[in-house]
């Protein structure tokens, strides 16, 4: 799954940030978008930051690649699906999509909510991201950007998914 989210940077001081733009839904404030893609249970396989006005679909090929996965060697193997929300219905993505050899799943809310109405066996997919940028919000360090190098905010971000992955993956035995 991948999600994007804006977040304020404070870009008071003397230097400016990297990666920052204005926040379309803040005021025009500087602000930082993480993408972010995840497996099924919310572990975290790859995050990218770009600033808080690039379109979420611009992101996907780079968060698609931040993943560093090897490619499926069987053609019979099930493809991977990739679930995104309404504003990735371009045509764009779906040719992206199909360069990473994965299937789009593009949902509204009012569709998916119905789909799980008509069918009790269904699960509910998009709060399995949401809930991973709850997680990567309790780090008080990313919660507000302070770094003015996006560098250092990105090493902090998969710090911080790091220790995710670490919490949610079961030990051996």
């Amino acid at each position: 799954m991948v999600a994007q989210r804006a977040f304020n940077g404070h870009g008071e001081g003397a230097f400016e940030q990297t990666d920052t733009g204005p926040n379309p839904t803040d005021r025009a404030k500087q602000g930082t978008k993480r993408s972010l893609l995840v497996d099924g249970r919310g572990v975290p396989t790859a995050v990218v930051i770009a600033a808080a006005n690039v379109p979420d679909f611009l992101l996907l090929g780079e968060t698609l690649e931040a993943q560093q996965l090897e490619p499926i060697a069987d053609p019979t193997a099930p493809s991977r699906v990739v679930c995104l929300d309404r504003g990735y219905r371009q045509r764009a993505v779906i040719e992206m999509c199909q360069t990473f050899h994965v299937t789009p799943a593009v949902e509204a809310r009012h569709e998916e909510a119905a789909r799980l109405a008509t069918d009790p066996t269904q699960h509910a997919k998009r709060w399995v991201v949401e809930r991973t940028f709850s997680w990567l919000n309790r780090f008080r360090r990313l919660l507000i950007r302070w770094e003015k190098k996006s560098e250092n905010y990105l090493s902090f971000l998969h710090h911080a998914c790091a220790i995710i992955t670490y919490r949610h993956t079961p030990l051996p035995g």
